[in-house]
């Protein structure tokens, strides 16, 4: 990386300095920090004074030792070889880095970010002679045995096809194609390209949420679906299972690619997902689930200012894959942990801080952020989307800090962990009562036509009967349950029914760990039918204790893993109906 000397340091604090300028520098552009050379970026610019921040640890650099610019933004390297690797924030390749280093790195240790030295086998997908725009298919790469990667003709380039690689094997670097422009220069396009990490890569249209992200949890499904290009908050408190549903999203989630960003998290959990992610079977491949991943990894006791750029880095690997029209899920983790790095680096740059510390560009930087999720239609034709999963840490489990205030303002879908189900180990641990999504008429549509009809309506009631049994359990709380009439004992019942036969599902059961749209469907029919004709049975006068104590009631709790196929759901329905047609019967007799 060429570089000119442009100043010395006169300040270190922590990750931020400050340099006395001997020539011009850019702001935004990517500076070489110290004796080290370590690897930084120009903040801020105040006459002869330059603010940059620092990726890599500054413990022993000092003043007047040199600062370097080296001309170009923070980019990163887009191309094969990054599915199935780990990068820092800064796209550092810390696999082989640690090959060649050991578990620590050194001061200024740097590698490109894809294997200059690997082969990939080549496929042409062009002709000499074709027209090719912006986004077109120029080859492919099998780049592993879960995913073709293609290679694009970069944004703001087209021209006609001069030379052409034949089938065979590249190095990234190598040349896949020659173009010749409209102005008549030849210009070869390698395997990879770079990209500056803080610009959105271009598409040619932005389409309407119409399709859901199947997750396959029913609570997230049926309840808060997320759209294929939308954006979700996930917040919880410490210990509510975060991290565990983020890593069950990453198995199960209807996405082609996985793009996970540990911003901020402790070493152990990455240790942890790095050890098992090779191991986990992919259902949708049938391979190593690895395959289809790409792992950003700036945890707890890395630089804050790593982490900062981690989330950049990890959308626009996201935005390079969609570019090849796939689904591609971000998952960042957490959101936070990014927000308390601005804050750090904000307050060592001494500005005046806004809400609780945090700088106030907070806002306007999550919402940068968030906008660069969409289902859209790619330069080259195609549809791919990127959708955004963060997971929120705030402090105490207070949901009014306001990381997720602002959260909320930019997401549609909100899915809130609650502490007191963590507890009881009940999960997904989410709190119905405080999540929500948006549902489009056109994402109606889709779960009308995929389910089946009465979705909506469906949902509508389900979410009625938890919510009158939240407002019945505030007066229970307060005179006693069996101070309630019996109609309103029986709702509390069936909507615990609902919660403990619907909303819970276990991650390590084959049978349920991810449930079909139309299984969903049919399951909360079954459930909802029991509460509403049970409450039927009540108003004719069936007492609230012989409903809730028919052995059936255990048969619907189960029902989730027992009943196999439509047909055992089907039997069940009916034997509600005998169920309580017996029980009215018996109190006719009675009479």
């Amino acid at each position: 990386m060429s570089a000119r000397l442009v100043g010395r340091l006169t300040r270190v604090a922590g990750a931020v300095v400050e340099a006395a300028l001997e020539a011009p520098v850019a702001l935004g552009e990517v500076a070489l920090v110290g004796e080290a050379r370590l690897l930084g970026e120009i903040l801020a610019l105040d006459g002869a004074k330059a603010v940059a921040q620092v990726y890599e640890e500054t413990a022993g650099l000092g003043p007047g030792e040199p600062l370097l610019a080296t001309g170009a933004p923070l980019e990163v390297e887009l191309g094969p070889g990054l599915l199935g690797n780990v990068f820092d924030g800064i796209q550092r390749p810390l696999g082989r880095l640690a090959d060649t280093l050991g578990d620590f790195l050194s001061p200024g240790a740097r590698a490109p970010a894809l294997d200059r030295r690997r082969q990939w086998p080549f496929a042409p997908r062009a002709r000499i002679g074709d027209e090719l725009a912006p986004g077109e298919v120029l080859g492919a790469v099998q780049e592993t045995g879960a995913l073709e990667h293609r290679i694009l003709v970069p944004p703001r380039l087209r021209g006609r096809v001069s030379w052409m690689a034949p089938k065979g094997s590249l190095r990234v670097t190598d040349a896949a194609a020659r173009l010749r422009t409209l102005d008549g220069r030849e210009l070869e396009v390698p395997l990879f390209q770079t990209w500056r990490v803080r610009s959105p890569r271009p598409f040619a249209e932005l389409l309407p949420a119409a399709v859901p992200m199947i997750t396959g949890q029913r609570v997230l499904d049926t309840f808060f679906p997320l759209p294929l290009g939308g954006s979700a908050g996930l917040p919880g408190g410490f210990g509510t299972g975060k991290t565990v549903l983020q890593q069950q999203l990453c198995k199960w989630a209807d996405a082609d690619v996985i793009v996970y960003v540990g911003c901020g998290e402790r070493g152990n959990e990455m240790t942890s997902m790095l050890r098992e992610l090779p191991g986990l079977f992919d259902p949708r491949t049938g391979r190593s689930l690895l395959e289809r991943t790409v792992l950003i990894a700036n945890t707890s006791n890395m630089p804050v200012s790593a982490r900062e750029s981690s989330v950049y880095t990890g959308v626009t690997i996201a935005e390079h894959y969609r570019d090849m029209g796939y689904r591609v899920a971000l998952l960042a983790d957490s959101i936070s942990r990014w927000a308390e790095a601005l804050r750090e680096i904000s307050g060592r740059m001494g500005e005046v801080p806004a809400e609780e510390g945090y700088p106030p560009s907070l806002s306007s930087r999550l919402a940068a952020f968030y906008e660069r999720a969409g289902r859209v239609r790619t330069l080259g034709g195609r549809e791919g989307s990127v959708t955004i999963i963060s997971a929120i840490s705030p402090p105490g489990g207070d949901l009014t800090e306001p990381v997720t205030r602002y959260t909320q303002s930019f997401v549609r879908t909100f899915w809130a962990l609650d502490r007191e189900l963590a507890s009881a180990r009940f999960f997904p641990a989410i709190g119905v009562a405080g999540s929500y999504g948006e549902v489009p008429a056109a994402l109606e549509e889709f779960w009308e036509r995929e389910a089946g009809p009465g979705w909506a309506e469906l949902r509508r009631r389900a979410l009625a009967l938890l919510g009158e049994a939240r407002r019945l359990s505030a007066t229970a709380r307060l005179i006693g349950t069996e101070s309630l009439p019996e109609r309103q004992r029986f709702v509390l019942a069936a909507a615990s029914l609902l919660e403990d036969g619907f909303l819970q599902q276990s991650s390590l059961d084959p049978r349920e760990a991810r449930e079909s749209p139309a299984r969903q469907l049919a399951l909360l029919k079954l459930l909802l039918a029991f509460a509403e004709r049970g409450a039927r049975a009540i108003d004719r006068g069936v007492s609230e204790r012989a409903a809730i104590e028919l052995p059936l009631v255990d048969k619907l709790r189960r029902a989730r893993v027992d009943a196999e196929g439509e047909a055992a759901l089907e039997a069940l329905a009916r034997e509600i109906d005998h169920a309580f047609d017996a029980l009215e019967a018996q109190l006719k007799e009675a009479a």
